[in-house]
């Protein structure tokens, strides 16, 4: 079915590049008939996401640093002079310093655990916060987490605490908004080859892995995710809130790899 997202405005916070998750997101609402807007941070990253948005009929690019309130506020200012409403939004926001995804957890430095837990999860709920005015009952608010939030995974360290932070976060956010009609959940992929998934130690021995033993033999694509957050985002999930929705190919259900991998 097509045009499940008819009339819909989604501000879509954390594209990189191309093999981002939250493009694939972008994509899927864009083809669904959702209008976007993007935000980015730093020149750089705006002018990889110009041409990108441009591609989905866009040209609503807000730039944006999620840890200063003057950069946050305005950049909803934009948006609400600019469109008045927004009826989904994709927080796809996460940083640790790389250095600290390679050694052990026990040495995580507390500015690296400060900053971590700041852009990846509490961002969350500034911009929550700033988009509410923004939003009518039946708005969706989605953000990615990480199976490493509850299963300890090699060198996800830090952002494993940050991930588990977020999803806490999203229930709790989900109880508080939803007197006002405003569904929260989480989509929660495999490991995946983007740019961020490249910063963690052993991404490509973890990524073939979940790939040999995920029941589905497969791990995530992005035409999945981005088919995930549709549904989430449409209202065919009106009544799906805190929910933290796996999309990794069944591997979250294993006890144990495959037999023939043993």
């Amino acid at each position: 079915m097509a045009g499940l997202l008819n009339g819909k405005r989604a501000l879509v916070m954390g594209v990189a590049n191309d093999r981002s998750i939250a493009w694939g997101i972008a994509q899927a609402l864009a083809g669904q008939g959702a209008e976007l807007a993007f935000t980015y941070q730093g020149e750089a990253f705006g002018k990889r996401v110009e041409p990108l948005a441009a591609s989905v009929g866009s040209d609503l690019l807000v730039d944006v640093d999620v840890t200063d309130d003057a950069s946050l506020d305005a950049a909803f200012a934009t948006l609400a002079d600019r469109w008045g409403r927004i009826d989904i939004l994709v927080h796809a926001i996460a940083f640790s310093n790389k250095d600290e995804l390679t050694g052990r957890f026990v040495n995580t430095s507390r500015a690296n655990f400060k900053q971590s837990l700041d852009i990846s999860c509490y961002s969350l709920i500034e911009v929550a916060r700033r988009a509410l005015p923004l939003m009518a009952p039946g708005s969706s608010i989605l953000t990615l987490t990480y199976g490493g939030s509850n299963r300890v995974t090699p060198f996800y360290n830090v952002m494993g605490v940050a991930k588990a932070a977020l999803e806490s976060t999203v229930r709790y956010l989900a109880n508080d908004l939803g007197p006002d009609g405003i569904r929260v959940n989480a989509i929660s992929p495999g490991p995946m080859k983007t740019l961020a998934g490249a910063a963690i130690g052993g991404a490509r021995k973890t990524y073939r892995h979940t790939e040999a033993n995920a029941p589905l033999r497969a791990n995530a694509t992005l035409e999945a995710i981005g088919g995930t957050a549709v549904w989430l985002a449409s209202d065919w999930g009106a009544c799906t809130t805190g929910e933290v929705v796996m999309v990794d190919g069944g591997y979250h259900v294993l006890g144990m790899p495959q037999s023939e991998n043993i």
